[in-house]
């Protein structure tokens, strides 16, 4: 899991580097089609106030990048509390995005298990196949975060859904205080890189543990088919590498 670690001084360098990168990766995305998969929290929000602004607004490829969520709490997408909405609010809706291409988790769906078993739907038609195949990743690549307790997308410690291996999208009925519906690790692991992004002290207890070799933490336990990036602040950092 520590194949790439940069360590940045603060959240605003970090989602300065994570936007510098993404333009790196994707820039040439008008030769093909890209996908993206985007997670919820407080540091993906500062990095889509970053692509948001020059020189990204002007530079990205955006007609030619398709856009997904990692996960979702079943809630409206105006409600505060939800990934895409935040997305939409401080990103997409201020560049040229073609609407087709935005890929959102319906909340709309009566129950998370339908919400669910509609992404996983819409996750296919992208794809063009029932099965992932090693060699033809889903996502070009996909941001993560890391919670305080190892959790990543809505995979949380001791939940049923880190063991599923056939659905590609599931409902977490436990998950508090709303349910979730998450993509399950598959689908994460279906990525050509893998990017988690960890700010604040809060969360150098956990990254610590992962890079001492800890394989409990929900995060620590996804095996992309590309390379795995950790982009952290100085504050939440593991020691050997502050």
């Amino acid at each position: 899991m520590a194949a790439d670690l940069i360590v940045l001084d603060d959240a605003a360098a970090l989602a300065r580097h994570a936007a510098a990168w993404l333009l790196e990766k994707v820039g040439t995305a008008d030769q093909g089609t890209g996908a993206v998969c985007l997670s919820g929290g407080a540091t993906p929000r500062i990095l889509y106030e970053a692509l948001a602004r020059r020189p990204y607004r002007e530079a990205m490829p955006w007609a030619h990048i398709h856009w997904f969520w990692c996960d979702e709490r079943f809630v409206p997408p105006a409600d505060a509390r939800s990934n895409y909405g935040m997305a939409q609010r401080l990103l997409l809706e201020h560049v040229p995005i073609r609407r087709e291409n935005i890929h959102a988790i319906p909340t709309g769906c009566g129950t998370p298990g339908a919400a669910a078993s509609a992404y996983e739907d819409e996750l296919k038609r992208f794809y063009g196949a029932r099965a992932l195949a090693p060699g033809r990743p889903l996502f070009d690549v996909a941001f993560l975060g890391v919670g305080e307790d190892g959790h990543t997308a809505s995979l949380f410690p001791g939940s049923a859904v880190l063991q599923e291996r056939s659905l590609w999208a599931a409902a977490v009925p436990e998950a508090q205080p709303e349910s979730r519906i998450t993509l399950t690790y598959p689908v994460l692991e279906s990525s050509r890189d893998v990017v988690f992004l960890v700010t604040g002290a809060a969360k150098r207890g956990i990254m610590q543990s992962i890079f001492d070799g800890a394989t409990d933490a929900p995060a620590a336990r996804l095996r992309p088919v590309g390379r795995v990036h950790w982009f952290v602040d100085r504050a939440a950092a593991p020691r050997h590498a502050a």
